[in-house]
C-alpha cells in the first residue's frame, strides 16, 4: 500500500477509528519513512482533513483559544463540580495549599470544607472570594497584573511572592493537557507563573476534565513528567489514561 492516494484513505480512515494517528505506527503500517509520512499529512492539513500534532496527528482541532471566565464556568459544569469535590477531600488539617486560576479549581474552592485551619495562596480573585467566608481559611492574595479573562494574577511580582512559600499540594486548572507534549495554558505570562506554583509545592495536581485531553494551549506550564496527579472524569479515554499512568502519574477518575 505504497500509493499516495492509498495511503492517504489509510490514514483518514485511521483517524476516523482512533482520532488520533501516530507517525511511527504510520510507518510500519505502509512501509514507507517519516519523511514520506509527515508529507501525507501535511498535504491532508492543508486540505483541512487533519490537524497535524507533534509525532502525528488528530481530527479535532488541539489548539484551544482564550475564553474568558464567565464562558468558561458554564463549560462541562457537572465534571467540574465532581473533580472539585474529589480535589477538596485531598486536603487536609493545618494544609497550606497553592490554588491557580481558572475555572475547575473554582469548584475546588466551592467544595473546601474547612473543619481546621487551612492557609491557601492563590492567584485567582475568583477562589479568593470564594474563600474569605471561611474563618478557618487564612488566604493569601498573589499580587500583580489582572488578566481579565481569567480573573486572576500574573507577572513578575506574583511570582516573586511565591519564593517566600512552600506548600504541600498545587492544585492547577490548564487549558489542554497532551501526554507527549505536556500541560499548557492559553497565556503565556500564566504559564510562567505557573511554573513558579510547581516550583513552589511539594505536590502538583492537575484538574482537568476529559475535554481538556488532546488540546494545547499557547503557554507551556511543563511536561508530564512535573506533574504528580490528574483528577478528571470518566469521559476520558482508557487509552490516554493508561498512557498517563505508564509516565508516573497517578491518574483519578470520578464519575459523572
Amino acid at each position: 500500500m505504497s500509493t499516495l492516494t492509498a495511503r492517504h484513505e489509510h490514514i483518514i480512515n485511521k483517524l476516523k477509528e482512533k482520532g488520533t494517528v501516530n507517525v511511527a505506527d504510520l510507518c510500519n503500517e505502509l512501509d514507507v519513512s517519516s519523511v514520506t509520512i509527515r508529507k501525507d499529512l501535511k498535504f491532508l492539513e492543508d486540505k483541512t482533513l487533519l490537524f497535524r500534532t507533534h509525532g502525528g496527528a488528530t481530527l479535532n482541532n488541539p489548539y484551544m483559544p482564550d475564553r474568558h471566565v464567565n464562558e468558561k464556568i458554564m463549560m462541562q459544569a457537572a465534571e467540574k463540580q465532581k473533580i472539585g469535590e474529589c480535589a477538596a477531600d485531598l486536603i487536609v488539617l493545618n494544609d497550606c495549599i497553592l490554588i491557580a486560576s481558572g475555572t475547575t479549581v473554582l469548584y475546588l474552592a466551592k467544595n473546601i470544607k474547612a473543619t481546621g485551619h487551612l492557609t491557601v495562596i492563590t492567584a485567582a480573585l475568583n477562589v479568593a472570594l470564594e474563600l474569605i467566608h471561611h474563618s478557618d481559611v487564612d488566604v493569601i492574595q498573589l499580587g500583580g497584573q489582572v488578566r481579565q479573562t481569567s480573573a486572576s494574577v500574573t507577572g513578575i511580582y506574583a511570582g516573586n511572592m511565591l519564593d517566600d512559600f512552600s506548600c504541600s499540594k498545587l492544585f492547577l486548572g490548564v487549558d489542554g493537557v497532551d501526554t507527549e507534549y505536556g500541560i499548557t495554558t492559553t497565556n503565556m505570562m500564566e504559564a510562567q507563573l505557573n511554573r513558579k506554583m510547581i516550583e513552589s509545592s511539594q505536590k502538583t495536581i492537575v484538574l482537568a476534565d476529559s475535554s481538556k485531553f488532546g488540546k494545547r494551549g499557547f503557554g507551556k506550564i511543563c511536561g508530564m513528567v512535573d506533574v504528580d496527579m490528574i483528577i478528571t472524569d470518566s469521559k476520558i479515554s482508557e487509552h490516554t489514561a493508561d498512557s498517563l499512568r505508564a509516565m508516573g502519574v497517578e491518574v483519578i477518575i470520578v464519575e459523572v
